[in-house]
Protein backbone atom coordinates (compact mmCIF):
# COMPACT_ATOMS: atom_id res chain seq x y z
CA UNK A 1 0.00 0.00 0.00
CA UNK A 2 1.50 3.46 -1.17
CA UNK A 3 -0.11 6.43 0.91
CA UNK A 4 -0.09 9.63 -0.89
CA UNK A 5 -1.09 13.20 -0.78
CA UNK A 6 -3.13 15.01 -3.39
CA UNK A 7 0.02 16.08 -5.11
CA UNK A 8 0.18 12.73 -6.34
CA UNK A 9 -3.50 12.83 -7.17
CA UNK A 10 -3.10 11.75 -11.13
CA UNK A 11 -3.34 8.54 -13.10
CA UNK A 12 -0.02 8.27 -14.19
CA UNK A 13 0.78 7.73 -10.74
CA UNK A 14 -2.18 5.51 -9.62
CA UNK A 15 -0.78 3.07 -12.82
CA UNK A 16 2.37 3.05 -12.18
CA UNK A 17 1.57 1.65 -7.97
CA UNK A 18 -0.69 -0.62 -10.03
CA UNK A 19 1.64 -2.53 -12.30
CA UNK A 20 4.11 -3.13 -9.33
CA UNK A 21 1.03 -4.51 -7.64
CA UNK A 22 0.53 -2.27 -5.00
CA UNK A 23 -2.52 -1.00 -3.82
CA UNK A 24 -2.17 3.02 -4.26
CA UNK A 25 -4.43 5.31 -1.35
CA UNK A 26 -4.40 9.16 -3.29
CA UNK A 27 -6.18 11.68 -1.72
CA UNK A 28 -8.16 12.85 -4.47
CA UNK A 29 -8.14 17.03 -5.40
CA UNK A 30 -11.31 18.57 -4.43
CA UNK A 31 -12.58 16.15 -2.05
CA UNK A 32 -13.21 17.57 1.62
CA UNK A 33 -10.78 16.62 4.18
CA UNK A 34 -11.74 13.99 6.59
CA UNK A 35 -11.10 11.01 4.16
CA UNK A 36 -9.23 9.17 6.92
CA UNK A 37 -5.85 9.05 5.23
CA UNK A 38 -4.40 11.43 7.45
CA UNK A 39 -4.48 9.07 10.57
CA UNK A 40 -2.06 6.41 8.40
CA UNK A 41 -0.42 9.66 6.75
CA UNK A 42 0.50 10.99 10.14
CA UNK A 43 2.80 7.67 10.95
CA UNK A 44 4.42 8.54 8.05
CA UNK A 45 5.19 11.67 8.55
CA UNK A 46 6.11 11.48 12.06
CA UNK A 47 8.71 8.91 10.91
CA UNK A 48 9.98 11.10 8.77
CA UNK A 49 10.33 14.10 11.33
CA UNK A 50 12.35 11.30 13.77
CA UNK A 51 15.02 10.22 11.14
CA UNK A 52 15.31 13.85 10.35
CA UNK A 53 16.61 14.48 13.60
CA UNK A 54 19.60 12.89 12.65
CA UNK A 55 21.81 15.73 10.70
CA UNK A 56 23.31 13.06 8.34
CA UNK A 57 20.01 12.34 6.75
CA UNK A 58 18.48 15.47 6.61
CA UNK A 59 20.94 16.14 3.03
CA UNK A 60 21.95 13.34 1.34
CA UNK A 61 25.59 13.92 1.53
CA UNK A 62 26.70 10.23 0.80
CA UNK A 63 27.27 9.18 -2.74
CA UNK A 64 27.20 5.58 -2.17
CA UNK A 65 23.99 4.16 -2.06
CA UNK A 66 24.77 1.78 0.58
CA UNK A 67 26.70 4.24 2.79
CA UNK A 68 23.44 5.77 3.02
CA UNK A 69 21.20 2.96 3.47
CA UNK A 70 23.55 2.24 6.49
CA UNK A 71 22.84 5.24 8.20
CA UNK A 72 19.47 5.11 7.76
CA UNK A 73 19.39 1.30 9.29
CA UNK A 74 21.46 2.82 11.87
CA UNK A 75 19.26 5.44 12.16
CA UNK A 76 15.92 3.36 12.72
CA UNK A 77 17.50 0.88 15.43
CA UNK A 78 18.56 3.79 17.29
CA UNK A 79 14.90 5.60 17.11
CA UNK A 80 13.83 1.88 18.09
CA UNK A 81 15.77 1.29 21.09
CA UNK A 82 15.07 4.91 22.13
CA UNK A 83 11.73 3.96 21.88
CA UNK A 84 12.28 0.39 24.22
CA UNK A 85 14.01 2.13 26.74
CA UNK A 86 11.34 4.62 27.24
CA UNK A 87 8.82 2.25 28.02
CA UNK A 88 10.69 0.69 31.18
Amino acid sequence: MVLADRGYDHDKYRRLVRELQIRPLIARRGTAHGSGLGKHRYVVEQTFALLHAFRRLRIRWEVRADIHEAFLSLACALICWRRLTSLR
